[in-house]
Order: C-alpha cells, then sequence, then structure tokens
C-alpha cells in the first residue's frame, strides 16, 4: 500500500517543481561553471570557430578552472569571446586560447596555456586582446564521424577490393621477379642511405652554383644578347661553312689515303733519319758552338765586341817623328831578336821608350832603305 502511494507522490513533487520553475518571480536555476568567486579580470580572445560554446562555460588553465565565458559575439567573419578570469591567475601577455572539450560527449570550454617553444613576453591583463594567430580550437566528435562517414559511404574505400584484384592478378605468376625487384629496390635505397651525404653536398654545391647564376643573371643575359649578332653571322654564312666542312672531309680522306699509301716509305726514312740524329745527339755541345763560331767566321766568339755590321775596328798605334825614324833606320842592327808581342797589344814600329831598338834589317838593305826613306820625307817636308 505504501509503495503504491510512493509514485504518486514523487509525480506530484516534480510537478510541483517544474511549476515553480516556471512561475514569474520564481529561483532561477544556475548554470554550470558560472563566474570566478573574487575579483576577475576580462580578456577577450578571436577565433574562427568556437563550435557550440555556450556562454558561462568554463575557462582552464591546466585543467583547473580559473573563470567563465562572458560572451560570445561575431565580428564580420571572426568570433570573439569574451572571458572573466580570476587575478589570481598570472599568464604571459602572449598566451594561448583554445577551445576544447571535457570528453567525448562533454561540454566544452576555453583552455589558456602559456606560449609553447616561446619565450613568455610581459603579463595579461584586463582588457588585453588574444589575436586569431594565437588560437586554435579542438576537433570535434561530429567532425570526426562525419569525415569517417565520408570515407566508408562516399570515399575510396569501396574501391579498395578492385584495387587489390588488380594487384593480384598483375602479380599473379609473377612473384620471384617481384621479389627481385624489391631486393634490388632494396639495394638501391641503401646505396643511396650511404651516398646521403655526397647528394646532400651536391645539393649544396648546386644550390650555391643557383644562387650565384641569379646573382649573374644580368651578366648572363647580356652575353645571351651579344651572341645575337654572332649567330646571326652563323646563319648567313651557314653555306660556306658547310662547304668549308664538305672541304674538310674531302681533305681528311684525301691525306688518310696519302698516309696509308706512304706509310712504308715514310717508315723507311725515319730509319734512315736514325744513324743521323743518333750522331747529332753524340755530338753534345759541339754542333752549337761550331753555330756560334760560324756566325763570327773569321774570328772568334771572344772578338765579337770589334764587329759591327761588316766592319771590324782594329787599334794601331804609330810613331811618326821623323828624327826617331832616321836614329832607327841608321842604327846598326842588334844580333839579339826583339820578343814578339802579346796576342791582342798594341804594336809600336819605332823606338820603345826605354831606348829599344826598331826591326832588324838585313846587311845591303838598310842603307837603300835608308835612301828611300830620306828621299821620302826630305820630298813630303820640303813640299
Amino acid at each position: 500500500m505504501s509503495r503504491q502511494c510512493a509514485g504518486p507522490a514523487v509525480v506530484l513533487v516534480l510537478a510541483g517543481m517544474l511549476t515553480g520553475c516556471s512561475a514569474e518571480g520564481g529561483p532561477a536555476i544556475p548554470l554550470p561553471g558560472g563566474a570566478p568567486s573574487g575579483d576577475y579580470y576580462l580578456v577577450t580572445a578571436e577565433f574562427q570557430d568556437v563550435l557550440d560554446l555556450v556562454p558561462e562555460a568554463s575557462v582552464k588553465v591546466n585543467d583547473v578552472t580559473v573563470g567563465s565565458v562572458a560572451r560570445i559575439w561575431l565580428d564580420g567573419w571572426t568570433a570573439r569571446v569574451r572571458m572573466r578570469v580570476a587575478k589570481t591567475v598570472t599568464l604571459p601577455d602572449n598566451a594561448l586560447a583554445a577551445v576544447r572539450q571535457t570528453s567525448l560527449l562533454g561540454e566544452k570550454f576555453v583552455a589558456l596555456d602559456p606560449p609553447a617553444g616561446e619565450k613568455a613576453q610581459g603579463r595579461l591583463g584586463d582588457g588585453d586582446v588574444i589575436p586569431l594567430s594565437r588560437t586554435r580550437r579542438g576537433v570535434d566528435v561530429e567532425e570526426v564521424l562525419a569525415a569517417m562517414s565520408m570515407v566508408l559511404n562516399g570515399g575510396g574505400l569501396e574501391n579498395l577490393r578492385t584495387i587489390n584484384k588488380e594487384i593480384g592478378d598483375a602479380l599473379e605468376g609473377r612473384e620471384t621477379d617481384a621479389k627481385d625487384a624489391l631486393r634490388e629496390l632494396d639495394a638501391f635505397i641503401a646505396g643511396l642511405d650511404d651516398q646521403k651525404r655526397d647528394i646532400v653536398r651536391a645539393i649544396d654545391a648546386l644550390d650555391t652554383l643557383s644562387a650565384r647564376l641569379a646573382d649573374e643573371r644580368g651578366t648572363i643575359g647580356g652575353a645571351l644578347d651579344a651572341t645575337g649578332p654572332g649567330l646571326k653571322v652563323l646563319s648567313s654564312q651557314r653555306r660556306e661553312l658547310v662547304a668549308m666542312l664538305e672541304s674538310l672531309r674531302r681533305l681528311g680522306k684525301v691525306g688518310t689515303r696519302v698516309i696509308r699509301e706512304s706509310r712504308d716509305e715514310t717508315v723507311t726514312v725515319l730509319r734512315d733519319l736514325q744513324p743521323i740524329l743518333t750522331e747529332l745527339v753524340a755530338s753534345g755541345d759541339s754542333l752549337p758552338k761550331s753555330l756560334d763560331y760560324l756566325l763570327t767566321y773569321p774570328l772568334p766568339a771572344n772578338v765579337t765586341g770589334a764587329i759591327h755590321g761588316d766592319m771590324v775596328n782594329l787599334h794601331i798605334t804609330m810613331d811618326l817623328d821623323a828624327v826617331e825614324i832616321l836614329k832607327n833606320l841608321t842604327r846598326d842592327p842588334e844580333p839579339a831578336p826583339s820578343p814578339e808581342p802579346a796576342d791582342g797589344a798594341d804594336r809600336d814600329d819605332g823606338n820603345t821608350e826605354d831606348g829599344g831598338t826598331g826591326p832588324v834589317l838585313p846587311p845591303g838593305e838598310s842603307e837603300s832603305r835608308q835612301g828611300d826613306l830620306t828621299d821620302l820625307l826630305t820630298g813630303g817636308l820640303l813640299r
């Protein structure tokens, strides 16, 4: 009897609660989240998409609730979310904001995190804005299910069976060749891996070359432009060039025939020249020295300074004092012969400074020469 009455009583209590909720002036049921306790500051974040984020959703730092969402509105194509964050929470000015989900089917919330891989700068304060470049959102479950449905229904998954069958038909009876090809491919890839440094070095060198070519692009362009007139000249003289090449071809044939026909004679001549060349080698420096002497013939090479063109310079000193000449002619000859002067020394035709005698004349000839010379000198002086 008590159990039968308990069911209607619960129904009446629930009906009264629902009626009280809808009655004007009744107490409102608070939503989850809510404003943080104590003082807070307002921060605005920009998102491309906030999914089904609602006001009063939680704002968390390291999975700890530190505030709530105050307002969500659309500014152009950008969604803006204003958040209340407790003043006890310290975040850098370049903090990150993301829309995440508590569980697979849980509620959405905004997560604030310090920057990853970047140095923290400043401090986040009241009225600051987290730009679109530092916000992101997680992947929604609905999006994952929609993508999976597209792959399973309208994607290429249904073609995998056909692809598998075609591959099986192509490889049927060729398993050995396919294995050998795979082994060769494995060896090739291993060789590439062993030469990885050389390949990287070659790519770097190619990059350097490309950079240099890019720097010299103006010079290369000028060179190509300068070759234009030359190419025009070559094009205008194409017939002459072709005729020249044809003549060279005929000349080559004739030269080949001449060389082949005169091969034996050429070998014979070279063999005949071998003794001559051998003797020339054996002569050593004698032949060059002889040729040098022929250039200064009939004088030796050490007097080449005296030769000027077709003339030879000679230095002769003569004593033409008539008194001394007469004395030398009338003086009796001495039995001792005068010494021969050295080669290249000056010769004197009279007395020496120390009183030496002149040339020795044979007897009988001295008087005749003396008379002739006296007449000559007397006649010259009288004139």
